[in-house]
């Protein structure tokens, strides 16, 4: 395999270069809308799934368009904003000085060199690093970031070198949008990358700490905090691994998207090198999960992403369980599972490690990869989420802690961070609650649940039933007449209890055995938000 060239510098901003870069940024109208109307349906899509050329064709279009208009001396002919810096930044296309100077004028080409975001080629100027919007809706209000990383495969055409700094991925955004929302007093950013979980948590935390073993990463979040205009005193970055640099520290929010690709020693054997923002050397969650809880101030939420490996004859959850720290409640959501190879050549690929460019390096490393699985009888690789939460002291309160660790396929239409604190808050008062008193729970069908009933030509009766949640994780739970009828009366008005004896009466079925399996269900209902409490 050929080495990565080494990256630039990593831009670095004074307060007064970082406010005038953001003046010039919103003056633009450089956002996500500005970009798709520029590119349209076809050339946007197609960036969306990382393909370049498209868009590049598109923007060099309109580019040239402007120069034509200018050569020519007619009016309007000054260079589109929005397509000098999607063509510069996102797409990695040179552009002229003077074009970077009317698309951004309070910075012009020459501010843009001193904080290391372009280098001079010629007369033209070619980026550095990836800068583009990302926009937010929350409780808060809407907002609109510039974010920088370094130059993703898509421009560079290699491979990425060991302490590349990654951009807003689709991992980030599930991050982001798994994590609850609730203002806090202290939060921590867990290998912070770019920094995009940092600009997240400092909506709604008066304090953010944000960590990393990458320093580059470091300068990365502390320019896109600085571009954000984020109040400096409310940052602390720290250099270090892990949980190191914060020892003995709590925190009412901890987010982290770590570094958890499982990548065997046998694979670097074969060449590959590590890949800070997403390898450890090691698989992390067996060291990090059990840590955390003790990170974690009473009533606070720790939220992460991560993979573990399917062992023949052991079942993911026995597996993962044996790592949950002590002391807290734990919610673990598988979402996906992938196959050894499927996995070892999403990664490969990620890192720019491609058969179109280095067949027999991207093999050597397949191999020793699949060798590695199949040696210590990985049968597949799960990711998914986990969630969390170490109870304060009136929730505590002597009800037992609890643990659920299951798979959801489904796909959410919208952010989980509501639903993932909601059903969290159930979950806790329902593990403090005997049966009897769930009996006497007022519950109301959430307003986003819908019944599907099928028949069978001639029945009377359906042959299923489901339950489809809108929101949330968008569950379809399979019910019986029973449960059905427990949903479908849940108004408030009539407790668990007396539901289960008017069906019991209705149907001859024992309203003892009735009731049992009607608190058991609002029990799950209530948890997964299929139910609201009165």
């Amino acid at each position: 395999m050929t080495d990565a060239p080494s990256p630039p510098p990593p831009p670095v901003a004074t307060p007064a270069q970082a406010a005038a870069l953001r003046a010039d940024l919103e003056a633009s109208g450089w956002g996500v809308d500005a970009v798709a109307e520029l590119l349209g349906p076809a050339a946007d899509a197609a960036l969306r799934r990382e393909q370049r050329y498209p868009a590049l064709r598109r923007v060099r279009e309109v580019l040239s368009a402007g120069r034509a208009a200018r050569t020519d001396a007619e009016p309007g002919g000054a260079a589109d904003p929005v397509a000098v810096l999607t063509a510069l930044f996102m797409l990695g296309e040179p552009v002229s000085a003077a074009e970077l100077d009317a698309a951004l004028p309070r910075t012009g080409a020459a501010g843009a060199r001193a904080m290391g975001l372009v280098v001079a080629v010629a007369d033209r100027v070619r980026a550095a690093v990836d800068l583009r919007p990302h926009e937010a809706r929350d409780d808060a209000g809407e907002v609109r970031w510039w974010v920088a990383s370094d130059l993703g495969e898509l421009v560079s055409q290699g491979q990425l070198a060991p302490d590349h700094v990654l951009g807003i991925g689709g991992a980030g955004l599930t991050l982001a949008g798994l994590t609850p929302r609730t203002p806090v007093d202290t939060a921590l950013d867990l290998g912070c990358g770019c920094g995009i979980q940092t600009l997240y948590l400092l909506r709604h935390a008066e304090h953010v700490v944000a960590t990393d073993i990458s320093a580059r990463a470091l300068a990365f979040t502390a320019f896109n905090a600085a571009l954000a205009g984020t109040d400096p005193a409310r940052l602390e970055l720290l250099c270090g691994s892990f949980l190191e640099p914060v020892a003995g520290r709590r925190f009412d929010l901890v987010a982290t998207n770590p570094p958890f690709v499982i990548t065997p020693p046998a694979v670097r054997a074969a060449g590959l090198p590590l890949m800070e923002y997403r390898d450890a050397g090691g698989p992390v969650l067996p060291m990090l999960l059990p840590a955390l809880g003790a990170h974690l101030t009473g009533g606070g939420f720790a939220v992460m992403l991560g993979n573990w490996e399917h062992h023949a004859g052991q079942d993911w959850r026995e597996r993962v369980s044996g790592w949950l720290p002590d002391g807290v409640d734990a919610w673990v959501i598988q979402r996906e599972v992938q196959d050894p190879v499927e996995y070892a050549t999403m990664w490969l690929r990620d890192g720019g490690t491609i058969p179109e460019r280095d067949r027999a390096g991207f093999e050597a490393a397949l191999g020793a990869w699949i060798d590695d699985f199949a040696a210590r009888k990985v049968e597949a690789v799960g990711f998914g989420y986990v969630v969390l939460h170490r109870p304060d002291d009136a929730d505590a309160g002597g009800r037992a802690l609890w643990q659920v660790l299951e798979e959801v396929g489904t796909r959410p239409t919208g952010p989980l961070g509501p639903h993932v604190a909601a059903s969290v808050a159930s979950r806790s008062r329902l593990a403090a609650m005997s049966d009897a008193e769930v009996a006497a729970l007022h519950p109301v069908v959430a307003p986003d649940v819908t019944e599907e009933r099928h028949l069978r030509p001639g029945d009377s009766e359906p042959s299923v039933i489901l339950l489809r949640q809108g929101g949330g994780f968008a569950r379809t739970v399979r019910a019986d007449t029973a449960l059905a009828a427990l949903v479908e009366v849940a108004d408030g008005e009539l407790s668990v209890g007396q539901i289960a004896t008017a069906v019991a009466a209705l149907t001859g079925a024992d309203a003892e055995a009735l009731t049992a399996r009607m608190v058991a269900d609002a029990r799950d209902l209530l948890a997964d938000g299929l139910l609201l409490w009165e």
